[in-house]
């Protein structure tokens, strides 16, 4: 069986979510696939807490009518926009309200294939049904996109894994774990697993681990404020510039932007973090790898040090928390021939002010636009800007664009 629709959406995540919220209320015709809060429940280790404050995680509609103060106050959770960490749970919980209140024409199944076709786009599903669309919206997230440096790839799934594969920290009970990386993920998985009694140290290559600085228990004050303003992805006029103005940032020549989303917000943890690690977990910083091999059913591991010296650590597990890397290559239901033509810097798909990629009706938002639209789009604040700006493009060309019709071909 085959349906038509003009938009589709594949990936029900905060930015997949927000996009079918505000086509619905503007009276876009559309489908969404995918499984909700995927990646936040099937690849966050349980017990996190967020990064990002309580006013910064919210999924959006057109009259912010469901945030998550509104989830938190309904179901009696205990919420403030700064100063009260907002849990993996709590999050997960509220985006599944979300889409329940907003999006409840979610179609759970996974596109397994998409390809061009007269009308557009022509998606298989997993089930083997066919739908085809005149616009195409990959809001993926991160999934596809796990990074592991090279070195590591040839030891084995036994020894080598990355932060994403490892939800129930609780399962690494009595082994001896390196985590690699200085980032978030690194440190509050090792936070986690440290509560969870596994034996864990931290390996970074930076020269010191950053965390973010506790929230003040007093309303800033007015100078503070105006020095340096809060956003959503943290305090500064910078920020602000990235949080208001993606578009702008859009202009910027392309080797700037490039090298502002790959330095600006370095590795740091969030403030709740500090107390799991400091004088808990072991931290070895400074350390460059060089060589992983496998002796005797562990992992040896050595590193250079800030004063050239070789250091050795042998553990029975690495995990690397080394973060994402977007590259379209990765995203394998896309078929080669569509692949062809997107143009890419880096791997990363190049798209217009529209997040239109070189494919005409193929867009691409979240983690895959950062390269395009700033630091702000590697977080869920950024589904609020990208959910206004697909939908006042898809909204204008459904009123000129009837939906197309499918030629005699495609429909037999």
């Amino acid at each position: 069986m085959s349906y038509r629709s003009k938009v589709v959406i594949v990936g029900a995540g905060p930015y997949g979510l927000s996009i079918a919220a505000h086509l619905r209320a503007a009276g876009v015709k559309f489908q969404i696939f995918g499984k909700p809060m995927y990646t936040w429940r099937e690849q966050m280790p349980k017990g996190m807490l967020l990064k990002s404050d309580g006013f910064a995680s919210d999924l959006s509609t057109p009259e912010s009518i469901y945030t998550l103060r509104h989830h938190c106050a309904e179901q009696g959770i205990e919420y403030d926009d700064t100063r009260v960490p907002v849990k993996l749970n709590t999050f997960i919980s509220y985006g599944l309200a979300f889409q329940k209140r907003m999006v409840p024409e979610l179609d759970t199944r996974l596109v397994t294939q998409i390809e061009e076709a007269d009308c557009g786009f022509r998606l298989r599903l997993e089930e083997g049904e066919t739908v085809y669309a005149s616009h195409v919206v990959l809001a993926v997230g991160i999934s596809h996109f796990a990074y592991t440096p090279p070195m590591f790839l040839g030891l084995g799934p036994e020894f080598v894994t990355h932060s994403s594969q490892h939800s129930d920290p609780a399962l690494l009970q009595g082994r001896t774990v390196g985590v690699i990386g200085a980032g978030a993920s690194a440190l509050d998985l090792a936070g986690l697993l440290k509560d969870a009694g596994v034996d864990v140290s931290v390996m970074a290559r930076r020269a010191a681990v950053r965390f973010h600085d506790h929230p003040s228990p007093k309303p800033p004050s007015l100078w503070r404020r105006l020095r340096s303003p809060r956003t959503g992805i943290g305090p500064g006029w910078k920020s602000r510039f990235f949080t208001d103005f993606p578009a702008l940032f859009h202009s910027l020549p392309k080797n700037l932007r490039l090298r502002i989303v790959k330095r600006y917000l370095g590795p740091s943890a969030g403030w709740t973090v500090k107390e799991k690690i400091v004088g808990r977990v072991p931290v070895h910083t400074g350390l460059t790898p060089i060589r992983a091999a496998v002796r005797d059913a562990r992992v040896k591991l050595v590193f250079t040090d800030e004063n050239g010296e070789n250091v050795e650590h042998t553990v029975d597990q690495i995990i690397t928390a080394t973060g994402y890397r977007v590259d379209v290559n990765r995203l394998t239901f896309l078929d080669p021939a569509l692949l062809a033509k997107i143009k890419t810097l880096e791997n990363a798909p190049v798209l217009s002010v529209n997040f239109e990629s070189s494919v005409p009706g193929l867009y691409f938002v979240g983690v895959a636009s950062a390269f395009s639209f700033g630091p702000v789009m590697r977080f869920a604040f950024g589904a609020r800007y990208t959910a206004l700006r697909i939908t006042r493009r898809l909204a204008k060309l459904s009123a000129r664009q009837p939906v197309p019709e499918l030629s005699e071909a495609l429909i037999s």
